[in-house]
């Protein structure tokens, strides 16, 4: 406060009569100590006791047929990968305790990095700690102060966050909707610098975007494109590399998004580009230049599982398979779902309420199968949805197990 200029006399402070930072929250802790005073299972409090395979575990104190994990391709019990971390873990230790910049480069990140290049055969790629510090770490630093970024109302909270921290103005439009983001585009002042930012498949609802006449839009207005692909990588398009290749148009996408804790089956995260001047961000990209370094044990894992990936072929047309027959099957039932059509690995059941939505998350955990409960404001609309994401190693037995525990757990709860 500058000296000289007199202020309002203010009420002298008392102590203890601070404003509590933690009643922001509150209206979050009334609906939830309301829901479980009806007497439902934490719906967001499970825990796994031990986890079998890909497709199954103990999950409080029951055998449990998981269909909400994002495991797609089922890595996570592949020997090759197991046996992949094992061998770094006896090597290198169980971490590096170190920044990628400093200490923290072992041969195993850059080995990842390869693996990373070679499947999606561009000619960068950067590893992250995690997915979200990706999309954090990306867009907060190409895209900055005097910069627009136009995106997808329904992104990511990591794409949302990477906006905020990089101070840049943020443009969001209509889901999906193309004509409603070239609005946008044709309003941003001439030279300035942009960004759209897409999804490939969007998690609440499993959709997938238009990307091919989406960038095309991007790239007429002078926009580069970054976009998202954790949930289709992997498993959309004939080699994996997403909702990008599928349609046609990988080469005209700038930044490449992508997450190891879904198809690759551990965790971290990753940028790839062609971009010529993409290898500055080591040197200016704070997530990844103070953040320590992925395990030896876990980049190692990483590498293998992509390599293995690039011949999914088999494993991606099963799983395509499971979606169309659970999607089916459960539209069969009389259950309103997100998509008309299946377009991903992600079929998300929408539910009347909130308290419908944690009865039926309850009736299908003691039936013995875990699906994801999803409630505003997370989700679209303001929605409740049951969101399934299959995978790979479900046998066709097992998603008939599954639509008649839906069946069972809909009638019970009276939602079909």
């Amino acid at each position: 406060m500058s000296e000289g200029i007199s202020q309002p006399d203010q009420p002298e402070a008392v102590a203890g009569e601070g404003k509590d930072l933690f009643s922001k929250f509150d209206d979050i802790i009334h609906t939830r100590e309301a829901l479980l005073a009806s007497g439902v299972e934490d719906p967001f409090n499970l825990v796994m006791e031990k986890v079998l395979s890909p497709t199954r575990a103990v999950c409080n104190g029951r055998d449990t047929i998981l269909l909400g994990t994002y495991n797609y391709m089922g890595m996570t019990f592949d020997p090759d990968v197991i046996e992949a971390g094992k061998q770094a873990l006896a090597d290198f230790g169980s971490g590096t305790t170190g920044s990628r910049v400093l200490n923290g480069t072992y041969q195993g990140h850059k080995a990842c990095e390869e693996a990373l290049k070679e499947f999606y055969a561009m000619d960068h790629a950067m590893v992250f700690s995690t997915g979200y510090q990706a999309n954090l770490g990306i867009i907060s630093t190409i895209a900055g102060k005097g910069d627009y970024i136009v995106l997808d109302i329904d992104s990511h909270a990591s794409i949302w966050d990477g906006c905020a921290m990089g101070n840049a103005e943020v443009v969001p439009f209509k889901h999906n909707d193309i004509e409603a983001m070239e609005k946008r585009l044709r309003r941003i002042p001439e030279g300035a610098g942009k960004l759209v930012v897409l999804e490939g498949v969007y998690s609440m609802l499993g959709d997938i975007a238009p990307l091919k006449e989406m960038i095309a839009v991007a790239k007429k207005y002078g926009a580069m494109v970054l976009v998202d692909e954790a949930h289709s990588m992997g498993f959309i398009g004939p080699n994996g590399r997403g909702v990008a290749e599928e349609q046609g148009c990988l080469e005209d996408v700038d930044f490449v998004i992508g997450t190891f804790s879904k198809s690759v089956g551990t965790v971290g995260g990753f940028c790839v580009s062609n971009h010529p001047k993409f290898e500055i961000m080591r040197l200016v990209c704070r997530p990844y230049v103070f953040t320590a370094s992925l395990p030896p044990s876990v980049v190692a894992t990483a590498a293998t599982s992509i390599r293995k990936l690039m011949h999914g072929g088999n494993k991606r047309a099963h799983l395509w398979e499971n979606s169309k027959r659970l999607h089916g099957g459960l539209t069969g039932m009389g259950f309103t779902l997100g998509t008309t059509e299946p377009q991903s690995a992600i079929v998300a059941v929408i539910m009347p309420d909130l308290e419908r939505g944690a009865a039926m998350w309850e009736a299908l955990l003691h039936e013995g199968l875990y699906v994801n409960l999803a409630r505003p404001p997370a989700t679209p609309a303001n929605m409740t949805l049951l969101r399934c994401s299959l995978c790979a190693e479900h046998s066709e037995e097992e998603v008939e197990t599954i639509l008649g525990m839906f069946e069972r757990a809909g009638k019970a709860v009276g939602i079909i």
